[in-house]
């Protein structure tokens, strides 16, 4: 029973939670610094993990073990309150003492204050009264619980990678748990042993004990089994945090629940930190009885009282290991769906094949059905295995897949060593190439049992034989050859291999076709064979430029050559046809002085004399003054000395005289 000391005034003196209230309140405290250290210690530590290794396995772990010391904290101060209110009235005081040590207020007379000072006296004042409405303890429990949840809400991380082998630094953090679990089991023990008239709130803080020894019980076996192989530690680290989650969703419940609950300053508070989850987490578990408890200490309800309840919790084992028979046998009733067929083993062998459909069968572990494909054709390539192609938007982009360029690296590619010559020698080539295999496993019963008996992973499977295949191919072909007339064939000749190791091996896989997709160079030497191309179309050019100017040199020459044979053979053609004149002339001209005599060398002397004075000013003088002496001509000219004065116009200009 709760104390009102409006109603009643009882000997709290001999109320032994009263007696060992201060004591209870000196260890409430330690316990919430002690956890606040540990979480602040822990927070520190993931920090610096966080920075180094930021998909570690380690920040989930600090993280849940650090929620779970905060709920613990929260439900110290929270049984804090209650315990410091006893102090309170024990000594008979207006106010509860301080969860912290606190420097003596002075008492201001407010005329000595500001308008603004006054004001903000006021709504502190205000504020005061309201927190003290709503008790000291709530605000502090939402925001312990909150931090919790949202420290194991941002640890929570399922697609977290495989951890690394623990070293050291596991087995002394497996270590340092141990010994703190250990301490945390010693104290759970000891509040256990309290009784409620003596500690009340003892039960509740062992609950929040044992979820936190619980949380650090599953963080040892988490790291205890982390090997660097298996990736379910890593899950168990996330999943850890559960437990924690769901105790701070209560708490974060209850704390909602008590702002809407009446206050009475002098009514002994209740305990709002109370977890069922804690409860639950004890030997042997008997979750209706605390359901039960729950109830007659909540609402008054007295479930033991009522028959119908009483009967089921009776017939509540036999109905269970009832309903359980039934789900065991409704194991042996099995689906097949339509893309698959089903290999039915009866007490581990084989014994038929399902079609699609129903079937029944003996249950679970005595019948089992494996599951096989039924006609789904597969693609598989040579590489590029554990590659999941993102589906690529109609309206978007293109995906990676279908650039065809051998300028960039494909995933579906692998490399392939051919022969090849170099300078007259044998030596050998890399290609790059896409070779894809659509197969299915065979619709005879035999072929689903080959599949499912004879290889572990029919995909590995094809893969390794199509790799061997190929090898062993492509290092009798060239790469001219490839790229050539043997493509076409190349395909039916890898399928028909790959198909006959397959059949040796008894798989029942069968292969509907071999595509090429890609042969070339690979990807690396792109550039290279770029700048070859470029080279030999820059040697081209040249080449061909070359070729033109030579040829423009040749018909220059031919032109030059033509030029001066033509000119020659006219100038023979002139000279001839002149030499003809002048014989003809000269023949002519010897007839005309047989025939004529001194008149015909007269007659040519004149005509020769009347052109060579055609031009000429010449004074012609009687040639009959001088009878012994032929007529002479003088054709020279003589120049006057220029007078700077000339008065005479002729003067200056040149005479000509003939004799």
């Amino acid at each position: 029973m709760r104390v009102d000391l409006d109603t009643e005034a009882p000997d709290l003196d001999g109320l032994p939670r009263f007696q060992r209230a201060r004591i209870h309140t000196r260890r409430l405290v330690l316990i919430s610094y002690l956890a606040m250290a540990i979480v602040i210690l822990f927070a520190v530590v993931q920090g610096l993990v966080g920075v180094f290794s930021p998909d570690s396995h380690w920040l989930v772990l600090l993280a849940v073990n650090a929620a779970a010391l905060l709920l613990l904290a929260a439900t110290a101060q929270s049984a804090w309150q209650v315990a410091s209110w006893r102090v309170a009235a024990m000594v008979q005081e207006p106010t509860p003492l301080f969860f912290w040590r606190r420097a003596a207020s002075e008492t201001v007379d407010p005329e000595s204050l500001s308008v603004v000072e006054r004001w903000f006296a006021q709504i502190a004042g205000a504020c005061r009264r309201h927190l003290h409405g709503l008790g000291a303890e709530t605000p502090w429990l939402i925001g312990l619980a909150g931090l919790a949840l949202l420290m194991v809400r941002s640890a929570w991380r399922l697609d977290l990678p495989l951890p690394q082998a623990a070293g050291q630094v596991t087995w002394v953090a497996i270590g340092v748990l141990a010994v703190l679990a250990f301490g945390l089991v010693v104290v759970e023990r000891h509040l256990s042993a309290e009784s409620t008239t003596t500690w009340p709130e003892a039960g509740a803080l062992a609950a929040m004990l044992r979820l936190v020894i619980a949380v650090q019980v599953l963080t040892i076996v988490c790291l205890a089994c982390v090997d660097g192989e298996r990736l379910w530690p890593a899950r168990m680290a996330v999943l850890i945090g559960v437990l924690p989650a769901v105790a701070a969703i209560e708490l974060l419940s209850r704390a909602v629940l008590a702002m809407f609950r009446p206050s009475r300053p002098r009514e002994e508070p209740a305990l709002v930190a109370r977890s069922l989850v804690g409860d639950l987490l004890q030997w042997p578990p008997r979750p209706l009885a605390m359901l039960q408890s729950e109830l007659h200490e909540r609402l008054g309800i007295d479930l033991r009282q009522v028959w119908a309840f009483a009967f089921m919790r009776r017939a509540f084992l036999p109905v269970l290991a009832l309903v359980a028979l039934v789900g065991w046998l409704l194991t042996g009733i099995v689906e097949v769906p339509m893309g698959n067929r089903g290999v039915y083993e009866r007490f581990g062998k084989p014994v038929a094949v399902y079609q699609p459909g129903l079937h029944v069968g003996l249950p679970w572990p005595l019948g089992k059905v494996l599951s096989v494909d039924n006609s789904v054709v597969h693609e598989l390539a040579t590489s590029g295995e554990g590659v999941a192609e993102p589906l690529a938007p109609a309206e978007g982009a293109a995906p990676a897949s279908a650039n065809r360029l051998w300028d960039a690296t494909h995933l579906s590619e692998n490399s392939q060593v051919i022969a090849g010559t170099d300078g007259g020698r044998q030596g050998f080539q890399i290609v790059n190439m896409d070779v894809r295999f659509i197969y299915r496993i065979g619709l005879s019963d035999a072929a689903a049992l080959a599949a499912t008996y004879h290889s572990a992973d029919v995909a590995q499977l094809l893969r390794s034989v199509a790799n061997r295949v190929l090898v062993h191919d492509f290092a009798g072909r060239s790469l001219d050859g490839l790229l050539g007339a043997e493509r076409e064939a190349l395909g039916r000749d890898i399928g028909r291999a790959v198909q006959a190791d397959l059949d040796r091996m008894d798989s029942g896989v069968e292969l509907l076709a071999t595509s090429v997709e890609a042969i070339h160079p690979p990807a690396g030497a792109a550039n290279a064979y770029h700048a070859v191309q470029a080279a030999q179309i820059t040697a081209q050019a040249l080449i061909a430029r070359d070729r033109g100017l030579a040829a423009q040199q040749l018909d220059q020459a031919r032109l030059t050559a033509t030029s001066l044979t033509d000119k020659a053979t006219a100038g023979a053609h002139e000279t001839a046809t002149a030499a003809s004149t002048a014989a003809l002339r000269f023949d002519a001209e010897r007839t005309a002085w047989q025939h004529a005599g001194q008149a015909f060398i007269l007659e040519q002397y004149l005509a020769r004399l009347s052109q060579g004075l055609a031009g000429a000013n010449s004074l012609i003088i009687d040639h009959r003054l001088a009878a012994s002496q032929a007529p002479t001509l003088d054709l020279r000219s003589y120049t006057a000395p220029v007078d700077p004065t000339p008065s005479n116009p002729a003067a200056g200009r040149p005479q000509e005289r003939n004799h």
